[in-house]
């Protein structure tokens, strides 16, 4: 009777197992063969992104493969090595692969990828060492070093996540597909148990998680995938007046100042040129006749930023038209509104007006009727 059981859980565990190598097989397919996205047609995802989220993809099927052949078929006579060769291979492979997709989100600048690789390199000799001389005495001496360089990417990984974040607000009036955080902590802890499987073991519970982990994570970076509008092809443009040269100090005249001002108001501001969706900085330096470093500047010289400079000039918008609806008795929601007033996303406009405003929407609303 227990071994009909034993052979169940393993032939269960074999198609699930399977089923998740499938999965992962297709995926890598799509993201490589199709043009386009299946599920999000409207946006234009990262090239570089969309490649290396294949290669991880396949990287997760080649996984599967070496543990069956070194589980079902004994590739390797000893247990325990094969136990060290299989988890080394995913620390070889798995692993930096996922750290250069958390990087290819960050499209700010493309950051080196070699210290990712050769931050591994220690890992291949202990591996090494540990298949000549067969002593248990490397694999303590391997988790630790795996947990120090996961903690090392982290700190790295967040500086840059930091730096982003300050780059889309100094050169984007609407974050709206643009940030990162949310998709970065749910991958990370989708490496964090991956990473706990490699390094504590494999006892079967935790297989069948690790399991669902992966299709949790395949779905995750399909829609990551789908849904980050490429800002690549911005990201090293620079706008320069040819009536003005770049520069070379970090602050601005007064006259400066006031001309940048005066050139703000009459062209954006009283056009409305804010209006627009996706408008970028270096939108904004073409219709005043001016380059980012100098526009730049002057948003740090008024303590703001362009993306805040932007969402004020709408959200100011939002209420003047709000009260003309209101003195006028029309019909209206406030999601109209706020698309009306320049914001594509009626989630980002809520975040911009408590930033600016102190208070959500609702209560402001409730506030001026009251």
């Amino acid at each position: 009777m227990y071994e009909e059981q034993q052979l169940y859980n393993d032939l269960l565990y074999v198609l699930f197992y399977g089923g998740v190598t499938a999965i992962s097989l297709m995926a890598c397919v799509y993201l490589l063969f199709r043009r386009g996205n299946a599920f999000a047609p409207e946006i234009t995802p990262p090239l570089r992104l969309r490649r290396w989220v294949a290669v991880l993809f396949a990287v997760v099927v080649l996984g599967h493969v070496w543990w069956v052949l070194l589980a079902c078929y004994q590739v390797i006579d000893d247990p325990w090595t094969a136990l060290v060769v299989g988890a080394g291979l995913d620390c070889l492979t798995l692993v930096p692969v996922m750290m250069v997709v958390l990087l290819a989100m960050l499209q700010d600048r493309r950051r080196p990828l070699w210290p990712v690789f050769v931050g591994l390199v220690p890992v291949l000799a202990i591996i090494i060492f540990f298949i000549v001389y067969r002593d248990e005495d490397f694999v303590p001496l391997l988790r630790i070093y795996l947990v120090m360089y996961g903690i090392v990417f982290m700190v790295w990984m967040t500086l840059a996540v930091r730096q982003y974040g300050r780059w889309l607000r100094d050169n984007y009036a609407d974050l709206e597909h643009k940030e990162v955080w949310g998709s970065l902590v749910a991958i990370f802890a989708c490496m964090l148990i991956l990473c706990f499987y490699i390094v504590i073991g494999s006892e079967i519970i935790f297989a069948y998680i690790v399991q669902l982990n992966d299709i949790v994570l395949i779905g995750l970076l399909l829609w990551r995938v789908e849904t980050l509008q490429t800002l690549e092809d911005t990201a090293s443009q620079t706008v320069v007046n040819e009536s003005i040269s770049p520069i070379p100090s970090t602050t601005l005249s007064t006259t400066t100042v006031s001309n940048i001002g005066q050139l703000l108001e009459h062209r954006c501001e009283a056009t409305q040129f804010y209006l627009r969706h996706d408008i970028r900085l270096d939108d904004l330096c073409k219709i005043i006749g001016t380059n980012r470093s100098y526009l730049s500047l002057y948003f740090t010289h008024q303590h703001t930023t362009y993306n805040a400079y932007i969402n004020r000039l709408r959200i100011e918008h939002f209420i003047r038209i709000y009260r003309e609806a209101v003195a006028n008795g029309k019909p209206f929601t406030a999601q109209e509104l706020a698309q009306q007033s320049g914001f594509r996303s009626y989630s980002t406009f809520g975040t911009a007006f408590k930033q600016l405003k102190g208070q959500t929407v609702t209560a402001w609303m409730r506030d001026v009727a009251g």
